[in-house]
């Protein structure tokens, strides 16, 4: 993982808007429940759990053949732990406001500094209260909940906002999801919720603090949400290469995102090898480890002709990350961004649902790329090993018939 300081700095050099964008009652996401922690299976049990709870749960998309279980039958296993720094090196994601000159005047201060003893422990209600541009809290609601994270929903005279905590982990984890959720924002392309704090508790754990979302009763147009991914990927790109900033989880499994010049070099050795080398060490699984290594070296051909560019990627966008909001715009969260090759979005497409109007709207704006059908399992693939790592050897196959259709295809 990336050194706390370097995450402080990513965070303070992003320009923040000065003022939170309130507007009509807004849900956020999931709590990043599926991260550490699940009850069910983290592509389903969100959707009842942790998404606004007028959202009816639907089913997690297609069921692929290569499943080792149906979506509804996974569970999760905590794997994540992360240090935790000092409270006063959160960082924050909006400028300290600067109370007005009319707060001079006695009575004002009284009630500004009784308000401050009060809250003095909280720095949530802290941050609302200043920061937020709110001077009352109207009420606070719980949202799902958790095992690991708890959410809440804090009513104000400023509107709404969402708030995610967890008690016993460092805010690492909450940095990089800001982080993501604010390169996505910074597109305009597709809607997002949109960060404003990340920080540590007092009595240890983290916070973080952004923009609620009123979910609408469907997730939304495939067709719209083809059309907006795509003007994502599009509008994105990096000059440094194929990662991210800092590193972040893909579920509870750390996903390693230094910056590589090469983008066959970057799947091979941070996505395929490092799950590998995981269930290596875990499983002892010496076979899926072989053969995987195998592919790896022999994969470059069904990269022929294909024009790659360092895209900023979701990273993992399966139905209970994807949303409409009550104007039936596509909404999208609870990330695990990096820069990478725009057609391994579609990873965890067997979980995702996505149909012909997707694709059609998608390649509408990003034209398909050759030997887009040959490589469309080798970018499966990572997240079924993930699911192995994840949740055991119910995935084994799953992955396991990928590397050998592809050793095969490849006479490797």
């Amino acid at each position: 993982m990336a050194g706390v300081a370097g995450k402080e700095k990513q965070l303070q050099n992003v320009a923040f808007p000065a003022t939170p964008i309130i507007g009509p009652p807004r849900f956020m996401s999931r709590t990043n429940f599926g991260k550490l922690f699940p009850v069910a299976c983290p592509h389903q049990a969100h959707q009842g759990l942790d998404w606004n709870l007028s959202l009816p749960a639907t089913a997690g998309g297609s069921q692929s053949k290569r499943a080792g279980r149906p979506c509804s039958e996974m569970a999760n296993v905590a794997l994540l732990s992360a240090s935790s720094p000092s409270t006063s090196s959160a960082a924050s994601l909006l400028p300290r406001r600067h109370p007005s000159r009319s707060s001079a005047c006695f009575p004002r201060v009284a009630s500004k500094l009784s308000v401050v003893a009060a809250m003095g422990d909280d720095p949530i209600k802290e941050w609302i209260l200043t920061e937020g541009k709110a001077t009352k809290i109207t009420g606070t609601s719980s949202i799902g909940g958790g095992c690991i994270n708890a959410a809440q929903r804090y009513e104000t005279d400023a509107g709404s906002f969402f708030v995610k905590t967890n008690r016993r982990i460092g805010p690492a984890m909450f940095e990089g999801e800001a982080l993501g959720l604010k390169a996505m924002y910074d597109t305009k392309s597709i809607r997002v919720p949109l960060p404003y704090k990340v920080g540590s508790l007092p009595t240890g754990g983290s916070f973080i603090i952004m923009e609620f979302i009123q979910f609408g009763r469907s997730r939304g147009d495939q067709s719209a949400l083809g059309r907006k991914l795509a003007e994502m990927h599009k509008a994105a790109k990096s000059d440094k290469g194929y990662g991210f900033h800092v590193e972040n989880t893909i579920g509870s499994t750390p996903q390693i995102n230094t910056w590589t010049a090469d983008w066959i070099e970057f799947y091979s050795k941070h996505r395929l090898g490092y799950q590998l080398e995981l269930i290596s060490q875990r499983f002892g699984d010496s076979a899926i480890y072989e053969k995987g290594q195998r592919l790896i070296k022999n994969m470059h051909p069904l990269f022929d002709g294909a024009v790659i560019e360092p895209c900023l990627l979701h990273g993992d966008l399966w139905s209970g990350n994807i949303s409409s909001d009550t104007n039936g715009d596509p909404v999208i969260l609870d990330p695990a961004c990096y820069y990478g090759h725009n057609e391994a979005e579609f990873g965890m497409s067997w979980c995702a649902g996505f149909g012909g109007a997707f694709y059609n709207s998608y390649f509408e704006v990003m034209p398909k790329q050759p030997g887009f059908e040959k490589r469309r399992d080798l970018y499966l693939l990572y997240h079924y090993l993930n699911h192995y790592n994840l949740f055991g050897s119910g995935y084994r196959t799953s992955a396991m018939s990928i590397i050998d259709d592809y050793l095969r295809m490849l006479k490797a």
